[in-house]
């Protein structure tokens, strides 16, 4: 018996200039931002960035997704270089000190799940879609000699309204004091690799 490939689960059936598009014609863009330590900021700086960050919540005309990926970091790569500088270190001072380092990143990190984390917006799309009976007009994907021109019209749109709805996103969460990056079409397949 053969099981399904893991693709299937993933409802995406194509990925152009950056921009997702879903089995059911709906669009996603996906934004990469970094986070911020509220508790290292003082009072004011606090409220402000928090009202900053409602104030551009409210503003939205559409919905967003906030996605955090988390994993667990391997260690093995750091720990291996610790120790081939351990052979190559000169001194029995240096050499006791990046062993006892050694030894703490080890303990550390099996007592402590050491994670990274990345922090992604999603904003979605769903283009107008007109039809229902043969008298109106459709966004037509197919069945017609002039498909290609039609699709490539009508990505085209799509991707203005998409342009302008990350510039609102991105702008709002800078004003919050973030740095935001689109993810372009390879960092995106590479993000739902």
């Amino acid at each position: 018996m053969k099981g399904n490939a893991s693709q299937s689960f993933v409802p995406i059936k194509n990925v152009r200039d950056g921009l997702i598009e879903l089995q059911g014609g709906e669009y996603r863009a996906v934004l990469m931002t970094n986070s911020l330590n509220l508790s290292l900021k003082g009072e004011d700086e606090q409220t402000a960035i928090l009202s900053q960050f409602q104030n551009f919540l409210n503003s939205l005309e559409f919905s967003i997704q906030i996605f955090v990926k988390s994993r667990r970091m391997d260690i093995a790569p750091y720990i291996k270089l610790l120790e081939e500088r351990l052979v190559v270190a000169e001194g029995e001072l240096i050499k006791l000190q990046i062993a006892e380092y050694i030894n703490y990143i080890k303990t550390f990190s099996e007592e402590t799940n050491i994670m990274s984390k990345q922090f992604f917006v999603v904003i979605p799309y769903s283009p107008a879609v007109l039809g229902g009976n043969n008298n109106i007009p459709t966004l037509s994907f197919g069945g017609d000699k002039d498909t290609e021109a039609k699709t490539e019209v009508a990505f085209q749109e799509i991707a203005r309204q998409m342009e302008q709805r990350i510039l609102v996103v991105s702008s709002g969460l800078t004003r919050c004091g973030l740095r935001v990056e689109r993810l372009q079409s390879e960092e995106v397949v590479e993000l739902f690799y």
